[in-house]
């Protein structure tokens, strides 16, 4: 009995030790599980970190090979709001399209636009659009250096496949430049590309692009493509955390000493040069220019006459017209000018009539330390990018000739909520600022007749003027997207 008894023990202690054995290796295995789904869960979010932070903060800001130096302290960049990712649209890959753009900041701006538009409506994959480093400004810059590539790619899935780079076989052959190549015909409509681009892709599989300046209509085209150039142009060209912080840094500061005027100067030395615009400068600097513009040989017009261009309205205005300009337009002496330009040519010699009238002058450079803008150096167009920011906030926008970034700003405003932007008559003003200096007008005469001509300047809705067989000298689309706009009753709004 007790030999049974005894046994009976043992088999019991058997198993219990059986149950104690098997629950110690459960709890491994739980353990070991749970560990390799925390260390998945790490790699996962890491990996997420590369992709969008990967450029700059893993391996050092800027993100751009040819960019040296530190990192950015980024710890005081606002961290990126949760959103919701457009389903992606299912379509039969036709190819793929490469862009290069050509240009300073806002003209590659609206050639993206363009491009994004027409890969969309061919039905092809669009790869990244390569920046401009061979024009004047030669900055170094790639796109993500910018813009948020990873924002413009997953804004957009909805409407097209877009990729950082060709899949690798077709990489390969890009590589060796085994790539069919070709300027587009500009102010092209979209029945150009359908007719004549897309049977090229699908023939080479891949097409370049090598050049994207005004390349599409400003009219004429399908309300849906003018819609998706505005949603590219609005919404999915997002500058860099890093840029978009310090454009905001610079209007916080600016806010804090109450409204502001951006005006947009464009008297640097390469504008003065390619246009052929010497007023108030001497002998010396005009020599200067014509040697410049000699130097450059895709700047085609090298014979200018100076002052007929000027009295064609054809030419910036100097900062000295500028001055009288604002003056007569009865702007706030008081009120904060921000200059949003290069340097200006002449310097302080032609500078000194504006801040003597308008004291308060200052630019990003007085606004922030030296050890801000060090990453911006020799980088014209983040430098661009970051008053864009500034002019899209400011209460008031004063471009002082035509350029890309101001029809583009302009447009930018009205999309904003039609917000103040006085674009300048500058055949007439030139003219009426003639007369007053020579004494044929008075002060009072010359002021109320520059108000009157510009009452209805100021950046208020209105049709867009359509010339079919000039487009250049029609309105351009960018400056007034009048399809994308909302009524003038919406209030102005802010994008930072």
């Amino acid at each position: 009995m007790k030999g049974k008894i005894g046994i009976g023990i043992r088999a019991m202690g058997w198993k219990t030790n059986a149950r104690s054995s098997s629950s110690s290796k459960m709890k491994v295995w739980i353990i070991r599980g749970t560990t390799m789904v925390l260390l998945w869960t790490c790699l996962v979010q890491l990996t997420a970190l590369g992709d969008t932070w990967g450029p700059r903060v893993l391996k050092g800001w800027p993100s751009s090979s040819t960019q040296d130096s530190h990192s950015l302290d980024v710890k005081f960049l606002p961290a990126a709001p949760v959103r919701v990712l457009p389903h992606k649209r299912v379509y039969q890959n036709n190819g793929y399209l490469m862009v290069s753009c050509n240009g300073g900041l806002n003209q590659m701006r609206s050639a993206i636009c363009d491009m994004v538009a027409i890969a969309r409506f061919l039905n092809v994959t669009l790869i990244v659009p390569e920046l401009d480093k061979t024009s004047f400004w030669a900055d170094p810059s790639e796109f993500e250096d910018i813009f948020d590539v990873n924002h413009f790619i997953t804004s957009l899935r909805d409407e097209v496949r877009i990729l950082k780079q060709l899949p690798p076989r077709l990489k390969k052959r890009a590589d060796l430049g085994i790539v069919h190549t070709m300027p587009p015909v500009s102010w092209s409509d979209i029945s150009y590309y359908h007719n004549q681009i897309l049977p090229l892709i699908k023939k080479y599989k891949i097409v370049h692009l090598n050049r994207t300046d005004a390349r599409l209509a400003n009219n004429g085209q399908p309300l849906e493509l003018q819609k998706l150039r505005c949603r590219v142009n609005f919404d999915a060209l997002r500058f860099t955390p890093q840029i978009e912080y310090l454009g905001r840094r610079i209007v916080q500061r600016l806010r804090q000493n109450g409204p502001f005027l951006v005006l947009h100067l464009r008297y640097e030395m390469d504008m003065l040069a390619f246009s052929g615009c010497t007023q108030g400068c001497n002998l010396d600097e005009v020599e200067e220019l014509t040697r410049m513009r000699y130097a450059y040989p895709w700047w085609k017009e090298k014979i200018i006459n100076s002052e007929l261009k000027r009295k064609d309205g054809l030419c910036p205005l100097t900062p000295e017209e500028t001055t009288l300009t604002l003056r007569a337009l009865d702007i706030d002496r008081d009120i904060q000018i921000y200059i949003a330009a290069g340097e200006i040519y002449g310097g302080q010699r032609r500078m000194a009539d504006l801040a003597a009238a308008f004291p308060k002058l200052v630019r990003k450079e007085t606004l922030l330390g030296a050890d801000d803008l060090q990453f911006f150096q020799n980088h014209s167009s983040q430098m661009a990018a970051l008053d864009y920011l500034v002019s899209l906030e400011s209460d008031i926008f004063v471009p002082t000739y035509d350029g890309n970034m101001a029809k583009v700003v302009e447009g930018h405003r009205r999309y904003l909520g039609f917000k103040k932007t006085i674009t300048l008559d500058r055949k007439l003003l030139v003219e009426l600022i003639d007369k007053y200096t020579s004494g044929s007008l008075s002060w009072d005469e010359f002021s109320n007749a520059v108000k009157d001509a510009h009452s209805a300047r100021m950046g208020s809705p209105k049709k867009r003027v359509v010339i079919s067989d000039r487009p250049k000298e029609e309105d351009y689309f960018y400056a007034n997207p009048e399809e994308y706009l909302q009524p003038l009753e919406t209030k102005p709004v802010s994008i930072l």
